[in-house]
């Protein structure tokens, strides 16, 4: 009787350890591929040299990875490299994600973190997670005080995609108008002035009100100087403004670290920031809550809020400082 050979199938000296790109560019995830060759790579190998169909699991795991790992290293954004690092960031930023926003509004901040990073890439996404993180440190600040009060954010401030939306609709457009380089590059940089000066805008807004809420010794009106409770529409208080100034300041300093804006364009924001907030203010104490003006609710205020600091800072960039330079 012939005999069957005992040769196996596959040989496992011939099998190398599976290994994960090496990116040469400096990228924020550059480490994560890093320690996906140390680790991931290395450990799947004694796996592979045991079974064939291991090999096969772990080649198409490999080529998954290996794909996702070259979508975050894009240099040049797209829509595909968007999504995936966005993916990558809320399921690592989960646990903070949903101490500041509903279910709901992770969704709404998906397609917001999606379209910067199409449009900005990362240090625009990051300046947008800086925007959120102080927002939402602001907000918990004295959280059952304000509840106390009846001041408080609804949902122990965790804000849905009505809120995300009236927050980020001007730096959406903007973004937009940035992807389809609409009016070409002489208006790219316009833009992305404007960007940054909508966060700058409705951060200063939103630690004013928080802070103002929690601290303000004494709250009045835009319009009358009348001393009104805190948390009444359009008041403003000397310590929530202070805060307010300084935290536009802190996230305009971060876009022009990340190389968003010049430092020029920088002052411009906090500017322009300061007086949207007090047309805010203003718009707040005079219509909200009144006969006639139902419709104008905060959501519609942040609009009109963080649009005004988007057109001031683009106006002022282009007859002002645009002049100055000269």
């Amino acid at each position: 009787m012939a005999s069957i050979s005992s040769t196996p199938l596959l040989n496992s000296t011939s099998l190398s350890p599976l290994r994960f790109p090496n990116f040469s560019s400096p990228s924020p995830f550059a480490g994560s591929c890093r320690f996906l060759n140390r680790n991931l790579g290395s450990s799947l190998s004694p796996t592979v040299n045991r079974s064939g169909g291991a090999i096969m699991a772990a080649a198409s795991m490999q080529g998954v990875v290996t794909e996702a790992m070259n979508l975050i290293q894009t240099a040049s954004p797209t829509w595909k490299s968007a999504v995936a690092n966005n993916v990558l960031i809320f399921v690592l930023g989960s646990p903070l994600l949903v101490t500041g926003l509903s279910a709901s509004g992770i969704a709404a901040a998906f397609l917001l973190g999606t379209l910067t990073w199409r449009a900005y890439g990362s240090a625009g996404f990051l300046l947008v997670a800086v925007y959120f993180v102080l927002g939402t440190a602001a907000t918990k600040v004295k959280m059952s005080e304000k509840e106390a009060q009846g001041v408080a954010e609804k949902k122990k401030g965790r804000r849905g995609p009505r809120s995300v939306i009236g927050s980020s609709a001007a730096g959406c457009v903007c973004a937009i108008l940035s992807i389809y380089q609409v009016g070409g590059s002489a208006f790219s940089q316009l833009f992305r002035l404007g960007f940054v000066s909508s966060f700058c805008t409705k951060v200063s807004d939103t630690v004013s009100s928080e802070i103002g809420k929690a601290f303000g010794k004494t709250t009045y009106l835009a319009t009358t100087f009348k001393i009104v409770p805190r948390g009444t529409e359009g008041a403003m208080s000397v310590e929530g403004t202070l805060a307010g100034l300084l935290a536009s300041f802190f996230l305009a300093s971060v876009g022009c670290f990340l190389g968003q804006i010049t430092p020029p364009e920088a002052a411009v924001c906090v500017l322009a920031s300061q007086i949207a907030n007090l047309g805010e203010s203003i718009i707040g104490a005079s219509f909200q809550d009144k006969e006639g003006f139902k419709w104008l609710n905060n959501d519609v205020v942040n609009v009109i809020n963080i649009s005004l600091g988007s057109i001031v800072a683009i106006l002022m960039q282009q007859f002002i400082l645009q002049n100055w330079v000269k």
